[in-house]
């Protein structure tokens, strides 16, 4: 059950994602979202920056139902195109028509507009007439290059709300219309005529002023050409510059859009026949050959390579796969011929998951957000009413007309909303899209107000402190005997065994002495070990081995005690009945474990070490990786987990979860910040806020500090957005502002957001 913005409780709600046109601020995004939220069982999200409304609705309402509430309030609104694979996805055109037809508008506007203003500032530059060629050129610039405010402050008016474009397009108009009245029914016309009303005919004025008082304004004779045509000219700059950089913001998603294979070699009928990727089915059979991007996700059933997975999760160093080895759609083959058997396609794919989940907390919104949109929605009129109230109080205490209507066309100007709009959403988009290049997946903007908050990280031990493999770590031989020959025998005959124990022996065998010979007569003793023929020797190995010919050597019984002792696995290696030598086995700690946890304690949590293994085990792994035993928590079963973190967040603390088993996610989903390492399950992945798409627990540090750069640069945008209106407001209806110079300031508020949160894509 989720709720409506009227309390309207939604059950099993449908969901779908609109784009929205027509959208030009923060407050046209509220009006949109406070119109869908006032439907019957709708809940809905609108993100001015993304340009979508993520929509949740029961059943009696339709899509074409929310599609014709958002043209009534005045925008476009169009259905979702039917789902497409990622990598068969059309590439992003570079040439975007949007921004090209502002771009023409602006270079038109901003030619036209120069010498208007540079006459205007300039004496030297006045000559007879001046003003009527100001008039030419400034008439194109506030009645076309304004177009689009003008649209869409008449269509808001229709629909009685009043935007950001109503704030720009009320002070452009006023101050052109008072302009022509002071041109052809004023005394400024007169001024710029030669001979005329005894005036020297040079049209001269006093020189531009960047505050509202203008020296000399000589009543009506003072025209705001300057002010309307460059008012235009530095907003339309302002939205090019705002357009391009959330071009540049989303670059990051629509990067890993494009990163999927276009078409693949599929294997049919003993055949090769190439195929867009679309039509892969789950099953299929398909070559990648080197330097070939793998196709979709899948297990490569033929052939030895290495994979080099930086596109998808940042790891650099390629990795080896072999049969039975999963691999990942669009890594790239970097080694030899693989045959690989699809797993998932479409939009199954980690890939098409990956962007999913980055495109899904681009089009949230972290809670200040929320308050961002509903200072907003109300901003717009308070102005207008600011505007009305510095004109009149200007003309009741100085009597002139001229400063009054300056001052109310500067409040009008300097109060557009565009920074506090953009403020949350471009920093969210750019921090999500770096994390995504980084293998990390921000699930929403409400993660990263978890970050901050989180000073204790528990860590599952098997698959996230350890490699949750069992592998061979050390050999110890008794005087005489051969480590080779030890290792030869042991892992022989281990090779005929499938327990995880038998497998670390063997495969360690073969990676430290090569081919391992035959074995005959091969017997498993249950709770023994194994025992067969092996190069003519009645060998046995287990952690009990009957039949020595004499006792354990005291140096094999030592080591084999030590082992145990710090939670490893000892087995006994032992031919013709005489102990030859004791193995350990032990779930490995990933190397980079240790320095994982020093980063976390830089970044001022607590680790805990979480296990179902026994005290033993967990307290060499915590040692191993620098944790105190004091924070080990062992033999616990996997529905306690839950209890684990409830204790923790009991005991005052805030708590990050960092799993990867089915066993972890109801733990990551009951802890404040759940982290899933991106090779356990998809039920873990789920049940997380964050996703590391590495096996890296080092990732989950970057993830953390990338999410707190991420909220402070949010908050700094909004301070400054909050700063620069409060600031500029009192100053504008003081008159202290001249409108071209607020329009100026307005354009590089906005500017300076947006470029304030493209620093995100340098984060490492």
């Amino acid at each position: 059950m989720i709720s409506t913005g009227t309390g309207t409780p939604i059950a099993t709600p449908y969901e779908v994602e609109l784009a929205i046109g027509g959208m030009t601020c923060a407050s046209c995004a509220a009006r949109v979202e406070k119109k869908l939220n006032r439907m019957e069982g709708v809940s809905a999200t609108v993100n001015y920056a993304t340009e979508k409304a993520k929509v949740s609705y029961a059943d009696g309402v339709g899509v074409g139902d929310l599609i014709a509430t958002v043209v009534k309030t005045g925008y476009t609104a169009e259905e979702p195109p039917p789902p497409v694979p990622v990598a068969a996805a059309p590439a992003e055109r570079d040439d975007d028509p949007e921004l090209g037809a502002l771009r023409q508008r602006l270079l038109v506007s901003a030619l036209l507009a120069a010498p208007v203003v540079l006459m205007s500032m300039i004496p030297a530059l006045q000559f007879d007439n001046w003003r009527w060629l100001a008039l030419t050129l400034a008439s194109p610039v506030v009645v076309w290059g304004g177009l689009p405010f003008h649209r869409a402050a008449f269509t808001n008016a229709r629909h009685g709300a009043a935007t950001m474009d109503t704030l720009v397009s009320v002070g452009t108009l006023a101050a052109f219309g008072w302009s022509l009245w002071a041109l052809f029914w004023g005394d400024a016309g007169r001024a710029a005529m030669p001979g005329m009303d005894g005036m020297d005919g040079m049209g001269v004025r006093e020189s531009f002023s960047f505050t509202a008082s203008r020296a000399g304004a000589g009543g009506a004779s003072e025209i705001y050409l300057e002010v309307a045509a460059g008012v235009v000219a530095f907003i339309l700059l302002g939205r090019y510059l705002e357009a391009r950089a959330k071009r540049r913001s989303g670059a990051a998603l629509r990067a890993l859009m494009q990163l999927g294979a276009k078409d693949v070699s599929v294997l049919r009928g003993g055949r090769e026949v190439r195929v867009p990727v679309g039509e892969l089915a789950i099953g299929d059979r398909f070559v990648v050959r080197p330097g070939e991007k793998v196709a979709t996700d899948g297990t490569v059933v033929e052939g030895v390579s290495a994979v080099d997975a930086s596109m998808l999760t940042g790891e650099s160093v390629p990795v080896d796969v072999g049969a039975g080895d999963a691999v990942t759609g669009a890594t790239v083959n970097v080694g030899g011929r693989l045959v690989v058997e699809a797993t998932r396609v479409g939009a199954d794919t980690q890939l098409a998951r990956m962007a999913r989940l980055v495109e899904d907390a681009q089009n949230g919104k972290a809670e200040v957000q929320r308050l961002t949109d509903r200072i907003s929605g109300i901003f717009v009129p308070v102005v207008l009413l600011i505007a009305v109230g510095t004109f009149g109080v200007w003309l009741g205490v100085t009597g002139e007309t001229v400063s009054a209507f300056t001052a109310a066309v500067a409040v009008l100007i300097i109060a557009c909303p565009c920074a506090l709009g953009l403020a949350t959403p471009t920093a969210l988009m750019v921090g999500t899209g770096r994390g995504a290049q980084l293998g990390i997946l921000i699930r929403g903007p409400e993660v990263l107000e978890s970050t901050r908050r989180v000073d204790t990280i528990v860590l599952d031990k098997t698959g996230t402190v350890t490699t949750g493999r069992m592998t061979l770590q050390e050999v110890y031989v008794a005087e005489g005997a051969d480590e080779k020959q030890v290792l030869r025998l042991a892992g022989a005959l281990e090779h005929a065994s499938e327990h995880p124990v038998a497998r670390a022996i063997a495969a360690g065998a073969e990676e430290r002495v090569g081919a391992l010979p035959e074995v005959a007569s091969f017997e498993n003793v249950p709770g023994r070990g194994v025992r067969g023929r092996v190069d003519g020797h009645e060998v046995a190995v287990g952690r009990l081995v009957d039949g020595l010919s004499e006792p354990l050597p005291e140096e094999l019984a030592r080591a084999k005690a030590e082992a145990e002792s710090g939670g490893r696995t000892a087995v006994v290696v032992a031919w013709d009945g005489v102990a030859r030598g004791v193995l350990t086995v032990a779930d490995a700690v990933k190397e980079t474990s240790a320095e994982a946890v020093r980063e976390l304690r830089a970044l001022g949590l607590t680790p805990v070490l979480l296990t179902g293994d026994n005290r033993a085990v967990a307290e060499a792994v915590a040692k191993a990786v620098g944790i105190d035993s004091a924070d080990v928590i062992a033999e616990v079963l996997p529905e306690e987990k839950v209890d684990v973190v409830r204790r923790l967040q009991d005991e005052g603390r805030a708590v990050a979860m960092v799993g990867d088993g089915v066993n972890d996610a109801a733990a990551l989903a009951t802890a404040d910040l759940g982290l899933a390492m991106g090779t356990g399950t998809d039920a873990a992945i789920e049940a997380s806020d964050l996703t590391l798409v590495r096996g890296d627990l080092r990732v989950a540090a970057d993830a953390i500090r990338l999410s707190r750069k991420t909220l402070t640069t949010i908050k700094g945008n909004l301070l400054w957005a909050f700063g620069y209106n409060v600031a500029a407001l009192p100053l504008a209806a003081a008159g202290l502002l001249n409108p071209m110079i607020a329009g100026a300031a307005m354009a590089f508020s906005s500017v300076f957001v947006v470029t304030n949160s493209l620093r995100l894509r340098t984060f490492r």
